[in-house]
């Protein structure tokens, strides 16, 4: 593999699981209170009033896409038009979550076409893998921090290999191959746009596994 170059595609991304020992002493350690903090999250899911919208409203966040409880739930209760464009995303986010849920229902693995039928209802197009050169991720100052695997046929590699891992190897933590599948996903950033609301989406669904 050669050296890393933020500015070129990174092709040479290399696939999973890792060649290294990534569960030491530490790393396990880190998983067992990650497991209760997971519980105690869980059990307080429950008392949230519509648990998937929240979440939905947090995620897209991270997006910079705000919007607040009132208009969510005016939106969901009123069924009127929406003209708020941040309300319309959440809502979307909400939907593409509850639709890998159903998929996973009838059928329980993480696939390409699953990630490509979340991210189309997030975008609500028909978008799919990228085939267009020139994709690079920047900071606020406008310099490129990197640039992900360009190519159609190199990023479903990718993700064949990130699909197989994700539904075949069990000797990993789950919490650590959670870890692992995320950072993957979003190294491969398989998508124009809406990468990270679908990464995290897979997080959630690969926890209902």
């Amino acid at each position: 593999m050669g050296k890393f170059n933020r500015e070129i595609p990174y092709n040479n991304l290399p696939v999973l699981p890792p060649k290294t020992d990534i569960e030491t002493k530490n790393i396990l350690r880190k998983t067992i209170s990650a497991g209760r903090a997971l519980a105690q999250l869980n059990g307080t899911l429950m008392n949230l009033p519509n648990p998937a919208l929240q979440e939905a409203k947090a995620s897209s966040e991270v997006e910079n896409i705000i919007t607040t409880n009132d208009e969510l739930y005016k939106s969901v209760v009123a069924n009127r038009k929406i003209e708020d464009l941040a309300t319309k995303e959440v809502l979307r986010y909400k939907e593409a979550l509850w639709l890998g849920l159903e998929q996973l229902k009838k059928r329980p693995v993480i696939t390409t076409n699953l990630c490509v039928s979340i991210v189309q209802c997030i975008k609500q197009n028909t978008s799919s893998i990228r085939n267009t050169p020139g994709t690079t991720l920047s900071n606020t100052k406008g310099e490129v921090i990197y640039t992900p695997p360009s190519g159609e046929k190199v990023i479903r590699e990718k993700l064949a290999n990130l699909e197989k891992f994700i539904n075949e190897d069990e000797n990993i933590d789950p919490l650590i191959k959670m870890a692992l599948m995320h950072y993957q996903f979003e190294a491969i950033h398989p998508f124009s746009d809406g990468n990270g609301r679908t990464g995290r989406i897979l997080l959630l669904l690969y926890l209902k596994l």
